[in-house]
């Protein structure tokens, strides 16, 4: 049973915001009055539905036993009943806290593993099916650092996929990805499995992460690449190192302002992500996350290519389409994922 008392709460609110935006005011006050509100209204919206639902159910009661009305009524009342469960459900599910980096952009980060060249090439091919995606879901994707293998991939890529709501749907995707296939580098036609791994880390804000610069060891060199006359001779390539933590991050742009300005934006980032994860796993340690984790270490996904298939080991779901997949038609895997997600949050607000 949910608190009356609760909804209430929630529906004023709404009602507060409301008014307060409707009346203008300041741009900054403005901006944070809809911010307030975009996080309310999922919640605000399902407390007016169960609201109104249980007074069509009180309602139906009242008029049971009604001589003329009466079995109109009660037809009435067994089917609005019978839609109680779903909509306290889904008021249980909104009630639930977000995340709250669902809503930013977020640093990809993808690395060959184990399987030498092939894990290269598969490394590479993730790349392409996440700025695929992105592009299909109107994200812009932007390469930060790359590091590109003799035979063709990466031994690791740093993108930045900017958008609203990119880390809630990314965020799925960090953990060890599987590939099984024919290598091209193999004449005998066996089968191979490699293997790359996948970080999403939310965006930083340069206000959350303070970093002193004593904390920092900045170092210029030339950058790599396949050569021109910039490459030879300029060291515009930066490299920046966080004392503390021992994190390396490099950026190899043409702009050596640019660079530094990238290599601290993919610190923040990681700074911020060892936090959320120290914080996850406090939580953790109290009750045990079962679906979404996105632990970098846990084998996530398989791409089987001879069968075709693609197979999300956490929620047991196979796909058949691994050229689709491939492709950047990720939204199925991420909306099973997603959901799964909920109904842990879900059952864990419950316990």
């Amino acid at each position: 049973m949910i608190a009356a008392e609760k909804i209430d709460r929630i529906l004023r609110r709404a009602e507060e915001l409301e008014a307060r935006m409707a009346q203008g005011g300041g741009d900054a006050d403005f901006a944070a009055l809809a911010q307030e509100y975009a996080r309310i209204r999922p919640a605000a919206e399902q407390a007016a539905a169960w609201r109104a639902l249980r007074r069509q159910i009180d309602e139906a009661r009242a008029l049971v036993s009604d001589p003329e009305l009466g079995a109109l009524a009660r037809e009435e009342l067994a089917a609005l009943e019978a839609r109680l469960p779903e909509v306290e459900r889904a008021l249980r599910l909104a009630l639930v806290p977000r995340d709250a980096a669902d809503e930013r952009s977020a640093i990809l980060e993808v690395r060959a593993g184990a399987g030498g060249d092939e894990a290269a090439l598969f490394a590479g091919d993730l790349l392409r099916m996440y700025q695929r995606h992105a592009e299909a879901r109107g994200w812009s994707f932007e390469i930060i650092d790359e590091s590109p293998a003799e035979l063709g991939g990466f031994r690791e890529a740093v993108a930045l996929v900017k958008g609203p709501g990119v880390f809630a749907r990314l965020k799925w995707e960090s953990g060890v990805h599987r590939v099984q296939r024919v290598p091209r580098t193999e004449s005998q036609g066996r089968i191979h499995t490699s293997a790359a791994t996948v970080a999403v880390l939310p965006e930083a804000e340069e206000v959350e992460v303070d970093i002193p610069a004593s904390d920092l060891r900045i170092d210029t060199m030339r950058a790599s690449g396949a050569g021109g006359q910039h490459v030879n001779t300029t060291d515009s390539a930066v490299r920046i190192t966080h004392i503390p933590t021992g994190l390396v991050v490099t950026s190899a742009e043409k702009s050596q302002h640019l660079n530094r300005a990238r290599a601290m934006q993919v610190l923040r980032a990681r700074l911020l992500d060892m936090r959320r994860r120290e914080a996850q796993a406090a939580r953790a340690a109290e009750r045990k996350e079962q679906v979404g984790g996105g632990d970098r270490s846990e084998r996530i996904r398989t791409y089987n290519f001879p069968q075709g298939r693609v197979t999300d080991h956490r929620i047991g779901l196979t796909l058949h389409k691994l050229d689709q997949v491939l492709d950047g038609d990720l939204d199925e895997l991420i909306d099973a994922l997603a959901a799964a997600g909920q109904a842990e949050l879900l059952a864990g607000d419950e316990a």
